[in-house]
């Protein structure tokens, strides 16, 4: 008798053939190993040696392997191959995984950097353990022509790899050298070539403090000298970026300890497979970087190389450089070299580029660890495609496709009990972004062979997502109920376990018709998959000006000062001066009337009125979020002291909070003790009233969700107002707070209403 194994998982692209047959020519078996659509189908006989097999398996599984699932079947005893071979792929219906891009091994590594090898500084250098994945794939199974690297056939030399199963490259897809792979050039930003060695002369000209656009794995970068304050600023003023901070690139962990604290796990983040960007808290002094590198942050993104180009980028270099996304203002990052000349040749004075062409753009994915927690941010390079697996009780949850939001967008669909969200995409105002995300929503259908017969999306009736999916008969769902049940997913909370309560907190989004205004942004939600309500939250306050409110935060200020502090004018702080020299008069007349004035319960509107008073951002913001970051990051250089106490009670109230800063401002305390003090009261409020309302409902667990809950300070500061209540709090880890993660809640939440 003979046995069939079916793996489903994570399980082509990541070495796991050879690993079979290395497992099976160990234990001298016949049969055979095959990907197909499905994941890896494994022949093997006699039938006695599975338990033999099956031990060796799962104690040598390959570094990037995931199995999902693992099924045996006995077979009669057909002729098998002896000895055990490797066969062709198959294709069919697509239930397999693919890899994401993962960040160059050790082995590699040890290859590039070595004089003796003859992949010495070869910035393509890659292997089975890792390389490039996701950025280059066109269809499944995952083989080479099926990718981007059948441009480029295999030399003898790299075929004799990619053909022996026992070596490290056996079916390595992207495998190849100097002779027979991608190359580099570097061209002026007019597209002329240039003279001489690539990588030297953009190493050469990076230190002459020029600014370089540089095609990476799943998209362009722009780059320069993150210590050389005129070339940042001159990057800031070609980009038209004049505050967003920059990501940086770093040599090693200890390179980057003389610039920022880094504590175990957060090496551990940098250090992964994936090599996301860590927001890390920067070294108190002795930083030797541009002041405009990141202004007014307490933080810095900062990357270590995921690749052999950025290895030997920093080999060479070895100073930190800006490595910002490829794209001019408000635009998606470039991946097409005709179109990185045509948008990045007026902002770079080269582009450092390769003839490997990216089929799918991936950006940098972005982590920050608060209180022994890794929470992503922003999840695309190194963690897409990387299914989602649902919790339990949605395992025949099939064919559903969520559309995200506007902002911050992703998409995802469902097939059989798995999540595949899709990398972050951005902002769908934007033509060019809105059509990539219409032809991502297809190709995704046709790359795992998911055919939705569900569909949902947000409901806010003037959302482009929103508009396309309900041409397509989408059901729309709450915005803030998607936050919701995207904690309960990233927590596995399983389908029929019953409510959470929920402190959603955000900028905007349209609300269920359940209160006398439409724009929420500070719920506090009992609900689950099935259905929310709302308990209470931030009082409204009308956003003069409507969406010039979230880009100008001195009228949030006004708004907030009319409504709980309405003598602030006999104050004489600075920026109540300011203030008052605004047009107040037609201001006040529409927030009176209702006109172009909606009544909106923000907390990210309540962040921007605090940074304006406190004078960290008071005219205009340059990017979503600016005002609250500034503000988090002034309060983090305050001095830690004991909190006050609080007493549970029903609502939210925001006046002790305002005249506790007017009067600090009056006795001259300093801006960082204030913005320091508002977080604290802020969370001593969401705490209260939490706490009120879980006894009053007999709820155990407490959920925070939302764009606000980035929040570093704020959810370290619950954290501690909390502790002792009996709550158990949960918290995004996998799945972005933001509306990064909205299409996850979005798909559990129908996939709930579907018969089980």
């Amino acid at each position: 008798m003979a046995v069939a194994i079916r793996v489903r998982g994570q399980v082509q692209g990541v070495g796991f053939r050879p690993f079979v047959w290395q497992v099976a020519q160990q234990l001298d078996l016949a049969g055979e190993v095959l990907n197909d659509a499905e994941g890896v189908l494994i022949t093997l006989a006699p039938e006695s040696a599975l338990e033999a097999f099956l031990q060796q398996f799962w104690q040598q599984l390959p570094p990037l392997a995931r199995v999902d699932e693992l099924e045996t079947q006995s077979l009669a005893a057909d002729e098998l191959p002896h000895p055990f071979v490797i066969a062709a792929s198959r294709g069919g219906d697509s239930n397999t995984r693919i890899a994401p891009d993962t960040a160059t091994c050790r082995a590699c590594r040890s290859e590039l950097l070595d004089p003796r090898d003859r992949r010495f500084h070869y910035p393509f250098t890659n292997c089975t353990h890792c390389g490039p994945r996701f950025s280059i794939i066109e269809s499944v199974p995952y083989d080479r022509p099926a990718t981007s690297m059948k441009a480029f056939p295999l030399c003898p030399q790299c075929q004799q790899e990619y053909d022996h199963p026992a070596d490290r490259r056996f079916h390595a897809q992207p495998n190849a050298c100097a002779v027979c792979g991608p190359r580099l050039a570097l061209l002026e930003s007019d597209g002329s070539p240039t003279q001489g060695d690539p990588l030297a002369q953009a190493v050469r000209r990076l230190q002459q403090g020029e600014i370089l656009a540089i095609k990476g794995l799943g998209g362009y970068h722009l780059a320069v000298d993150a210590g050389n304050e005129a070339a940042v600023a001159r990057l800031r003023q070609r980009k038209r970026r004049p505050r967003k901070p920059f990501a940086l690139l770093m040599r090693d962990s200890e390179s980057a300890r003389h610039h920022v604290l880094i504590d175990p796990l957060e090496q551990e983040q940098l250090e992964s497979a994936a090599a996301p960007i860590v927001l890390l808290t920067r070294q108190a002094s002795g930083d030797s970087l541009a002041p405009s590198v990141a202004p007014a942050q307490h933080c810095l993104g900062v990357m270590l190389p995921s690749n052999p180009l950025q290895i030997l980028l920093m080999e060479a270099f070895e100073r930190p450089l800006v490595m910002t996304s490829g794209n001019a203002s408000g635009r998606p990052p470039c991946i097409d070299d005709g179109e990185a000349l045509t948008e990045l040749g007026p902002i770079a004075d080269a582009l450092l580029i390769h003839d490997r062409a990216i089929v799918n753009r991936v950006d940098d994915s972005i982590v920050r660890v608060v209180s022994g927690r890794a929470q992503l941010l922003r999840r695309a390079r190194g963690f897409v495609p990387a299914p989602l697996p649902l919790p339990p009780g949605f395992e025949q949850a099939d064919g559903l496709l969520a559309y995200g939001a506007d902002l911050k967008n992703t998409f995802a669909y469902v097939k059989r009990g798995q999540l595949l969200l899709s990398q972050h995409l951005g902002d769908l105002d934007d033509p060019l972004l809105f059509a990539t995300y219409q032809r991502n929503l297809t190709w995704f259908a046709e790359l795992f062979d998911v055919m939705p017969s569900a569909r949902v999306c947000d409901a806010h009736p003037g959302y482009h997502s929103h508009r396309l999916a309900m041409a397509r008969g989408a059901r729309p769902v709450a915005h803030h109920h998607a936050h919701l049940a995207s904690g309960l997913v990233d927590n596995h909370w399983p389908r029929q376990q019953g409510p959470v309560l929920a402190w959603v907190l955000d900028g905007t989004g349209f609300g269920d018709g359940s209160t006398s205004h439409d724009i929420w942004g500070g719920e506090l939600l009992l609900g689950d998959y099935h259905g929310c309500q709302r308990l209470t939250g931030l009082p409204a306050v009308a956003l003069p000006g409507g969406e010039r409110a979230a880009k100008e935060p001195w009228r949030n200020l006004l708004a907030q000062l009319e409504c709980y502090a309405p003598d602030w004018e006999t104050h004489s702080a600075e920026t109540l001066q300011r203030l008052a020299r605004q047009p107040l008069a037609p201001l006040r007349m529409a927030m009176a009337q209702g006109l172009n004035a909606p009544l909106a319960s923000s907390t990210g509107r309540l962040f921007d009125a605090a940074a304006a008073l406190l004078d960290c951002r008071f005219d205009a913001i340059s990017f979503e979020g600016e005002a609250a970051m500034a503000l988090e990051s002034l309060a983090w250089q305050a001095p830690q002291r004991h909190l006050p106490s609080w007493q549970p009670h029903p609502e939210v109230a925001l006046a002790p909070i305002w005249r506790g800063l007017l009067d600090g401002l009056a006795q001259g305390r300093s801006r960082a003790d204030l913005a320091f003090q508002f977080h604290v009261l802020l969370a001593n409020e969401l705490a209260a009233v939490a706490v009120y309302h879980a006894r009053a409902h007999g709820i155990e667990h407490l959920l925070f969700s939302g764009g606000v809950m980035q929040n570093a300070l704020l959810q370290t500061l619950l954290e501690d107002q909390l502790r002792g209540s009996g709550l158990t709090l949960l918290w995004h880890r996998q799945v972005p707070a933001n509306d990064g993660g909205l299409a996850v809640g979005q798909a559990a939440i129908e996939a709930a209403s579907q018969k089980s």
